[in-house]
């Protein structure tokens, strides 16, 4: 396991951009388990996203406190394509989450500033998540816009329901990457389905000083790195509401250090990063209980919701 060098990260200068909502959009099933079609007497309880969006608030708080005038702030798009009675909908939605977040003493005023509504038919689904400069799109299942997202430039995945979701943080928003078509292109990925390990490893040796090109994944963590820097700049390096990791089924040699380098020479780093050589990602996850998981292969996703582990499914293809 690699861990990066905070006070590094912390000095180095941010920069001089104006400052955007970081806007995650979700479909509502995602958020809410929709037990009832009827409109007027919906029954909600909370979906994978849930813990994921309360970690989005335990980080939000802690910016209000330090940079109370700051815009940087995470914002919640609540997407729902029933485009009937939009407005009972909707009120729907925001009594329901103020009842499913009442346990974690956030009163409805604040969640409104967190989760906003918002009813959209879904032909119109990737122009307003462009307009809305959206960073993350999380579907509930597939055919829903992701694809078309992901070749917008928007990271977008498919979220996993797990039987029982495991225990998370409460303190802190962990969120876990795959390296390969997640964070990274997925040129290496092709290399080993083309001329299978022997061949990637030659190709990983070779080009271990190339940077790989970005994938789907780099504008998110570049965001959270952003955040990351400025509340280290108020002293909160140890105890950093937000923390990041790349678990890869790269190795530990040529494969890894191409990894690093590369998120190096894009002036990015990352928390923690576990080079598994090919194993099982669900031990791992379990250990770091992560809030969310994004990977690319469907094998690794069932793997880790078998531990309980919200796991986010990323069909990219650069192709």
């Amino acid at each position: 396991m690699y861990n990066m060098s905070t006070q590094t990260r912390s000095k180095r200068k941010d920069e001089s951009e104006p400052e955007i909502p970081i806007t995650i959009a979700m479909s509502s099933e995602v958020l809410f388990n929709m037990e009832t079609e009827q409109q007027s007497n919906r029954s909600m309880s909370h979906g994978p996203a849930f813990y994921f969006v309360k970690a989005l608030q335990v980080v939000n708080a802690e910016l209000k406190v330090h940079y109370p005038e700051s815009q940087e702030l995470f914002k919640v798009l609540l997407i729902n394509h029933h485009s009937s009675d939009s407005d009972r909908l909707n009120e729907t939605i925001k009594i329901q989450a103020c009842c499913l977040f009442s346990s974690a003493r956030k009163t409805c005023s604040e969640l409104e500033e967190l989760i906003t509504p918002l009813v959209m038919e879904r032909e119109r689904l990737v122009s307003e998540l462009k307009k809305n400069k959206t960073h993350l799109y999380l579907s509930a299942k597939p055919g829903f816009g992701v694809q078309e997202a992901l070749k917008e430039g928007i990271a977008a995945a498919i979220m996993g329901n797990p039987e029982t979701i495991a225990k998370v943080s409460e303190t802190q928003l962990r969120i876990v990457f795959d390296g390969d078509a997640v964070l990274f292109s997925d040129e290496s990925q092709r290399v080993f389905s083309e001329r299978k390990l022997m061949g990637y490893m030659e190709h990983e040796k070779k080009n271990v000083d190339v940077p790989m090109n970005q994938g789907p994944f780099r504008g998110l963590l570049e965001v959270l790195e952003r955040l990351q820097r400025k509340l280290h700049n108020k002293g909160l390096i140890k105890n950093c509401p937000i923390r990041t990791y790349l678990v890869t089924s790269r190795d530990a040699g040529c494969a890894g250090y191409r990894a690093l380098s590369t998120l190096h020479s894009w002036g990015l780093e990352i928390d923690e990063a576990v080079f598994l050589g090919g194993s099982p990602k669900g031990p791992v996850l379990e250990k770091i209980r992560p809030h969310i998981f994004f990977d690319d292969q469907d094998c690794h996703i069932k793997n880790v919701l078998k531990f309980g582990i919200v796991a986010c499914h990323v069909q990219y293809s650069s192709e």
